[in-house]
């Protein structure tokens, strides 16, 4: 095995790319070159971030192929059925390309990889709840780990020079983020050991720690990522991402925080508080900011990294927080009942340390604070209520 080089100057650098170079050409002469552009590959393409990828690097001149099988509604039912997402998909991106393939089909994902050969790979597919995760093991597991591998041997055989970008979670890391010293303030918690001020960077330990079922599948799709990384030097990097959210989630109660919250206050619907006195702190990030950052490492992608994905300490709130900002928005109490336990393996107070991010790509940064996205997912809410009583 080659020693590789920690950050990569191949084809996978959009910038050095002739692929690219034609792209931005044909952008600038009359945008409907669609052939010569760079080819995006997105696995969830019907989910939240999956969804805003696309749109996003759609409108940066890539073309789109999009993997969803809708699988959301399976794990969630109705209430989680992304199939709307689909048509906005097809309506938003020109050449849409969306196939209905399930990840843990590995000879259909082969072919496809091999048919594609991508520019670009983001993996966003997932079952994505740590309380659904102990009903549906085996499912869980298959998806967020077997699908993760078969995804990039599929890459490794056919386009091993090429960006991949993992979507994994903050999970990873157990409830061992709970063990740093407390303090209990008025409406929230917040660490007391000053060398977590920034919040919870990347070395921080994921082993040794309660998981939940999710998290472990995730922890093993995460580690996998890394590992085809460093022993392959393919250019990959694990995104372990807080509370991603905006206007096109599709929360649901195990969930989906954010949204699901506001979606109970706009529907006078209870919400349930698990634990924590309801000063459990999360840090949240728009899709938007979750997109930008993939650009940014498309650009210039390194080798086996991992970062910490939120919105740091400024787009933290806790929960009893978030009511007092959706009663703001939209003008109505939040119903809510607390309930004693909390969920297994939740954190008491979690947001990001973007330090490392900033660092390598210091043109990102956080451009949704956490007001405005209230007020998005609050407005996005109320309109699919009204175009559904139309």
């Amino acid at each position: 095995m080659r020693e590789q080089n920690h950050t990569v100057n191949q084809r996978n650098s959009l910038e050095f790319s002739p692929i690219c170079e034609t792209k931005e050409r044909s952008i600038l002469d009359n945008g409907t070159n669609i052939l010569h552009s760079p080819h995006l590959l997105v696995t969830g393409s019907c989910g939240l971030i999956g969804s805003e990828v696309s749109i996003f690097f759609a409108n940066q001149g890539f073309r789109v192929t999009g993997i969803d099988n809708n699988h959301r509604a399976v794990f969630f039912g109705p209430e989680g059925d992304t199939s709307w997402v689909r048509g906005r998909l097809r309506r938003e991106i020109p050449g849409y390309r969306h196939e209905a393939l399930d990840i843990r089909n590995r000879d259909g994902v082969l072919a496809l990889m091999k048919e594609l050969c991508p520019d670009l790979i983001i993996h966003a597919a997932a079952q994505p709840s740590h309380d659904r995760a102990a009903a549906i093991p085996f499912l869980d597991f298959e998806v967020n780990a077997v699908g993760t591998l078969n995804l990039l041997e599929a890459a490794r055989q056919a386009c091993p020079e090429t960006p991949f970008i993992y979507m994994s979670t903050n999970k990873v890391y157990g409830d061992r983020p709970n063990t740093i010293p407390l303090t209990e303030l008025e409406t929230r918690w917040d660490y007391a050991d000053p060398n977590y001020s920034n919040g919870i960077a990347e070395n921080f330990s994921i082993d040794q720690s309660k998981h939940s079922v999710f998290g472990a599948s995730k922890v093993a799709g995460d580690v996998m990522v890394q590992e085809y990384g460093r022993y392959h030097g393919m250019p990959t990097c694990c995104l372990r991402g807080g509370c991603l959210t905006g206007p096109n989630h599709s929360g649901v109660e195990l969930h989906g925080f954010l949204s699901y919250l506001i979606k109970c206050n706009i529907e006078e619907r209870e919400y349930k508080l698990f634990g924590y006195k309801g000063k459990q702190v999360r840090d949240n990030i728009h899709s938007e900011d979750v997109a930008r950052f993939m650009y940014e490492f498309a650009k210039a992608p390194r080798v086996a990294e991992v970062y910490n994905l939120g919105g740091g300490k400024e787009n933290a709130c806790s929960v009893l927080e978030a009511f007092r900002m959706t009663e703001a928005v939209t003008g109505q109490p939040m119903k809510w009942r607390y309930v004693e336990e909390n969920r297994i393996g939740d954190h008491i107070c979690y947001y990001s340390d973007l330090r490392k991010m900033k660092a390598h790509y210091p043109n990102w940064g956080i451009t949704k604070p956490l007001g405005e996205i209230f007020q998005e997912i609050a407005g996005s809410w109320i309109e699919r209520h009204a175009q559904l009583a139309r």
